[in-house]
């Protein structure tokens, strides 16, 4: 490998898993940990010579030719005006945040102008495999030569590389990650609230409530900050989640008032809108029933139980209101949205299973209560998400977090396995 040396300040999981992966591939990584847990980080990497773990920021600053933030987006402006100033004359400089506006606001405030910025950032999350998933590269302040040698050192991830800008980036992942993570956030608000465990009751097993439970399960079993920081501090998150709770609410509203027409009409205009006309052929869907029903957390009913799939009816109005299309940002899609609208799409693009969830939602009480609940935390979210509210958002994060923690670890099994089986069926269709 080269000459170069890879700082990364921030060693949670992700800055964790670029410093075992880089070091792996033959650079040399200088970092440290903001939260000053070094004696443990020395001890994790103590069999790898080619990681040195620094006591604090500055020296890594001072020591590295590409150096890598992997902070919280809330805390990034802080760390960066901390260690910024240290940095090496002529170095590259960027970030992992999942959110560029304020880190590329921290860049241009707080690094010497000598300094060059390249940021990147990983569309998946620590405990999936990234080869083949996509990796944003951001030229922001840089000669081409900078961003070459960034992705050298980035090529062990074997990912997909894209290119954006710091705008773009923002606004992609707005529209395939804010809205995602709001209906995963409400559903398991809604289960906590009813006191449920879903995949204890026969109506939540098999097919689509499989990938639903997988990942719910998933977000709540990762930090707070990661989902608070996009939604929160990504200028085009919030109108999105926003909508997504009104569609939520409008739609409930015309369930329980028995509103047929009028919710008819709604749902089969938004189809028309994000999916086009109905089809049977279903041979170009992402998700199939093979599939859909082989990854559960319980024992699957005998017979399928019929479900308004509230969730999935008012993304696909959220897309429709707010005019995205979800399959044009598909090249930097995480397998958690990729999931989303394989289920999505598998609903609206079979005519008899719409019809069959807008009957459900007009004439069958078993879900109301469920629906209630969900209805309420949409909005709560949303609310949460307007006001700016990180606390308020990581105290009811976390208090849902601890009701579903005695399950995490089998959960994530499975789910690291559905995302992986899935992804390899995805990548084969694609080569047929």
């Amino acid at each position: 490998m080269g000459d170069a040396v890879v700082g990364i300040i921030g060693m949670g999981d992700m800055g964790k898993m670029y410093a075992k992966r880089i070091s792996n591939a033959g650079w040399r990584v200088h970092a440290c940990d903001v939260r000053e847990k070094h004696t443990a980080l020395k001890a994790e990497f103590a069999d790898n010579s080619n990681v040195s773990i620094l006591d604090n920021g500055h020296l890594v600053a001072r020591s590295s030719d590409w150096i890598m933030y992997s902070v919280e987006a809330k805390n990034i402006n802080a760390v960066v005006a901390a260690y910024g100033p240290s940095t090496k004359w002529g170095a590259i400089v960027g970030g992992q945040t999942s959110t560029k506006a304020p880190e590329i606001a921290a860049f241009e405030q707080h690094l010497p102008e000598d300094v060059q910025i390249v940021s990147c950032h990983s569309l998946h999350g620590p405990g999936v495999n990234p080869k083949g998933q996509p990796l944003v590269i951001i030229k922001h302040r840089a000669t081409q030569q900078s961003v070459e040698l960034v992705e050298t050192i980035l090529s062990c991830m074997e990912s997909k590389f894209v290119p954006l800008s710091a705008e773009m980036h923002d606004r992609i992942t707005a529209d395939t990650q804010a809205v995602t993570h709001a209906a995963f956030l409400s559903m398991g608000a809604a289960w906590q609230a009813n006191n449920q465990f879903p995949w204890e009751l026969p109506r939540y097993i098999g097919g689509i409530e499989n990938v639903k439970i997988n990942l719910m399960m998933r977000i709540y079993s990762n930090k707070w900050h990661v989902y608070a920081g996009l939604a929160i501090l990504n200028p085009a998150a919030r109108a999105q989640i926003r909508q997504y709770a009104t569609s939520v609410t409008e739609l409930f509203k015309l369930m329980q008032g028995h509103h047929r027409k009028e919710f008819t009409q709604r749902v089969h205009a938004a189809r028309a809108a994000v999916f086009g006309e109905p089809r049977k052929d279903d041979e170009e869907l992402l998700l199939q029933d093979e599939l859909l029903d082989k990854f559960s957390l319980g024992e699957k009913p005998a017979s399928r139980v019929k479900n308004n799939h509230l969730s999935l009816l008012a993304i696909v109005d959220c897309w429709w209101h707010l005019k995205i299309n979800p399959y044009d940002h598909m090249i930097c899609s995480t397998p958690l949205f990729r999931l989303w609208l394989g289920i999505t799409e598998y609903v609206y693009r079979n005519p008899d299973l719409l019809d069959e969830c807008i009957d459900t939602a007009i004439e069958d009480d078993t879900f109301r209560g469920d629906d209630v609940e969900f209805t309420i935390a949409a909005r709560d979210w949303s609310e949460r998400v307007s006001l700016g509210n990180m606390e308020g958002y990581r105290q009811r994060f976390e208090m849902i977090q601890k009701y579903f923690e005695p399950r995490f670890g089998e959960a994530n099994k499975v789910g690291n396995e559905m995302i992986r089986t899935i992804e390899e069926g995805l990548r084969s269709k694609k080569k047929v």
